[in-house]
């Protein structure tokens, strides 16, 4: 067998059997029925013990998922990606708007990792799995884990804030040159930096702004949401928009375009950029 993902259990205040507990913590098997197939598989442990539905989860526990070698439905999958950095810990990966990240869908960038990342060569390899998520429609830079180590310490650096993420969008309707948005969202706090890099005069929209977006939180759609609270929502955005100012059939003018942060393990600064898609520099030829 392989080992696939592996989760260390944080402090509990209240133990909780595993059967609830194993819920979302793996990318590959984010179901409850998921869950409970893998255990009947006998693919999953615990401490090294074979995982059980009655188990009871207290805290500080190693879950290890692995994969039978005669049940990879992922090799088949055939995902052609761009890879912009790869070491044996981790890599960069770039992710064309259009598809899922992770989830019970076939064709998902999870899937498609392991034919386009060369296998680690240190003892606690693991499938590669994405570190963060991008929205379905978004296009741009992902970070993946290609160990157990460098999985775990590179969701500490997400969640202690160290990578810094610049994304670009282009916006509806006339803003200010600059701008913090620090607007709740999901009634968590969640805060924006932008910068207006340039404005087109629209017929239809009447201004389209091209600009770079700094979060320093990491809340689901939080761009999506802040933009739209601004009154400036995202060209294309079929969830956050404004009566009468929706684009169809273009996607989400959204990118992530930089992921910045100091190796965990090499201790080197990796710093990778990707390009503006063409559907931007259709609309801002300069960039």
């Amino acid at each position: 067998m392989q080992l696939v993902e592996t989760h260390i259990v944080e402090k509990l205040e209240i133990p909780i059997r595993f059967q609830e507990y194993g819920v979302g913590i793996f990318n590959t098997i984010p179901t409850k029925s998921g869950i409970k197939k893998a255990i009947k598989k006998e693919l999953i442990f615990i401490d090294g013990i074979l995982a059980t539905t009655s188990k009871y989860i207290s805290g500080g526990e190693k879950i290890e998922l692995f994969e039978s070698e005669n049940s990879s439905p992922f090799e088949r999958l055939q995902l052609d990606l761009e890879v912009l950095f790869e070491d044996d810990y981790l890599a960069i990966i770039y992710k064309p708007a259009g598809i899922l990240v992770s989830g019970n869908k076939f064709v998902t960038i999870a899937n498609g990792l392991t034919q386009n990342l060369k296998k680690s060569n240190l003892s606690d390899a693991v499938k590669p799995q994405p570190i963060h998520r991008l929205d379905y429609p978004t296009s741009g830079l992902l970070l993946i884990g290609k160990t157990s180590a460098s999985i775990i310490e590179l969701g500490k650096l997400f969640k202690n804030k160290e990578i810094q993420k610049t994304y670009f969008a282009i916006s509806i309707g006339k803003m200010n040159s600059e701008g913090f948005i620090n607007s709740f969202v999901d009634k968590k706090e969640a805060y924006t930096n932008y910068t207006v890099l340039q404005s087109v005069i629209s017929k239809r929209f009447e201004f389209l702004n091209l600009i770079k977006l700094l979060p320093k939180t990491g809340r689901k759609h939080q761009l999506r949401k802040h933009l739209f609270s601004i009154g400036n929502p995202i060209l294309g955005d079929k969830e956050y928009f404004l009566d009468d100012k929706i684009l169809n059939g273009k996607g989400l003018y959204l990118h992530a375009a930089t992921l910045e942060f100091i190796h965990p393990f090499t201790k080197e600064k990796i710093s990778i950029s990707k390009e503006l898609p063409k559907k931007f520099t259709k609309i801002f030829p300069k960039y």
